[in-house]
């Protein structure tokens, strides 16, 4: 990775947060949540994907349409969450993936 592609990143990061940062407040709350879930947790390939530039999308959406936040994704928040990432490898198997080979090699 060369400094051009670091800096480019940092660009296209703050321009995304500023995306963030220009919905309702309540909006807002709902990403974040929904963003340090999946940094803790997520699949994988989040940092190469578009699963939060969407997330922005789809609220962006919801917004110009006058909804909630809660009207997209429903009460629920974290399993509305898990629907987006069901499909994807998580840190949290690559962690217990490990864990079962180590144990498996002790044997």
């Amino acid at each position: 990775m060369s400094i051009h592609d670091i800096i480019e990143g940092k660009k296209q990061w703050r321009a995304h947060l500023a995306r963030v940062k220009a919905l309702p407040p309540d909006y807002q709350i709902v990403y974040k949540e929904m963003q340090k879930y999946l940094f803790k947790v997520g699949p994988v390939d989040l940092t190469e994907g578009n699963l939060l530039g969407g997330i922005v999308d789809f609220f962006e959406e919801g917004v110009a349409d006058g909804k909630g936040v809660l009207e997209l994704t429903g009460a629920d928040v974290a399993a509305f969450t898990d629907g987006l990432i069901k499909d994807s490898r998580t840190y949290a198997e690559v962690y217990q993936e490990s864990v079962t080979k180590k144990a498996a090699a002790k044997d």
